[in-house]
């Protein structure tokens, strides 16, 4: 615990910052039921100051969420995860208009409107586990435009209004400069993105693959006919013939399942007179319930292969569910920008420790208490000034 927690805050800069990190990470691990910051504190120590040391640590301290990031990005890499990058949601919700970025958004999985803010997260998959490796949290043009509201919750000038497709590609351009994986496949389900034709198309100009879970209104056009007419991806595949694949599932097991496939451009993907890249167009056939409409670029691998990647999605949606559940997600009010994201990189390094390393890590060292830091005048320093780092840095 101490080397894994050494590693993943090394770039704290601050001996007290690293302490408090320490132990905000413990108290996630060890604290039974739900993990507010008072919690934390009493299932970590009996001292009185813990609670209001480690609130102003995730809320008010300067340290870079980007870099702690990065540290367990290289530290889940070293796992050698397999190659395919997945982008899940994490909807939190919240009372109130407080909370920096809450709105009121429709949930598709749940088929409700909520009150939430809303988090698009990358996750690295090694072995049965998705480990989160990166957030984006959604500030709707109703945040970024008003001043007042940027003021009181410290969101930076540089964050403006970016729809999901485009925060999307913002995950990917970051996990492409923290890694050497170039041939990482990119997942996502953007089943309710009108436009997520810009996505497509984002991927395709960086020579980036992907499997996207696409609206069955998306325009698309048959391959291999001369000039046919755009139609929808739903009604396309649709009319196609059933093919039988054994698709694998997260868990090792497999299932059979039929598939109704079709190959097709998508319109204004390409420069000129060229249709552009062909993409394979699928969705599973036979569920009382709409299954998603799948478009990926591996238009010339097997089925099969494609929609085991596909089954991915169902292990993104159980790690950020238990992350819901059990480690603190939903606990944090999120009132501040750097706040959010402070403890989104709390979380993710937590539940990232809990699933790579397993239950008994934290054996002898449920109950210690945890001292707030003295320091000789030579210790105490400021945090570096932020140049050419993200705003979601410093409070």
């Amino acid at each position: 615990m101490d080397r894994y927690s050494g590693t993943i805050f090394k770039s704290l800069r601050r001996i007290d910052q690293r302490k408090w990190a320490h132990a905000y990470l413990k108290g996630l691990l060890v604290t039974p039921g739900k993990k507010s910051v008072r919690r934390l504190a009493a299932a970590i120590s009996r001292d009185p100051s813990v609670a209001q040391s480690l609130r102003q640590f995730v809320s008010l301290s300067p340290w870079d969420f980007d870099e702690v990031m990065t540290e367990l990005t290289h530290w889940v890499a070293q796992q050698r995860p397999q190659p395919v990058w997945s982008i899940g949601r994490a909807v939190l919700p919240k009372r109130g208009d407080r909370s920096v970025g809450v709105h009121r958004y429709f949930d598709l999985s749940s088929g409700r409107t909520l009150n939430c803010q809303l988090g698009l997260g990358a996750f690295l998959c090694v072995g049965d586990a998705q480990v989160p490796v990166d957030w984006c949290l959604h500030l709707p043009a109703t945040w970024t435009g008003d001043c007042g509201r940027r003021m009181e919750t410290r969101i930076p000038d540089s964050e403006q209004y970016q729809p999901l497709w485009a925060q999307a590609l913002r995950l990917v351009e970051r996990l492409s400069a923290r890694t050497d994986s170039a041939s990482s496949v990119v997942l996502v389900d953007m089943s309710d993105e009108p436009d997520v034709g810009w996505l497509l198309h984002g991927l395709a100009r960086r020579r980036r693959d992907f499997v996207v879970a696409v609206p069955p209104h998306l325009a698309v056009v048959p391959a291999g006919e001369k000039a046919p007419a755009p139609v929808g991806a739903r009604t396309l595949v649709h009319g196609q013939s059933q093919e039988r694949a054994v698709i694998g599932l997260p868990d090792g097991q497999q299932r059979s399942t039929p598939f109704q496939t079709s190959l097709v451009h998508v319109p204004g993907s390409s420069q000129g007179r060229s249709p552009g890249p062909v993409y394979r167009l699928y969705a599973e056939v036979g569920s009382d319930h709409p299954r998603p409409l799948w478009l990926t670029s591996l238009a010339h691998q097997p089925v099969a292969e494609v929609g085991s990647i596909a089954a991915l999605q169902n292990g993104t949606r159980y790690a950020i569910r238990s992350m819901q559940r059990d480690f603190g997600l939903l606990d944090f009010e999120g009132r501040s920008f750097p706040g959010w994201y402070h403890h989104m990189a709390l979380v993710s390094a937590a539940y990232a420790f809990q699933r790579l390393h397993g239950p008994n890590s934290l054996v002898a060292s449920r109950r210690r208490d945890i001292q707030p830091p003295r320091h000789t005048a030579h210790e105490r320093r400021p945090g570096r000034g932020r140049t050419g780092k993200s705003p979601h840095t410093s409070a």
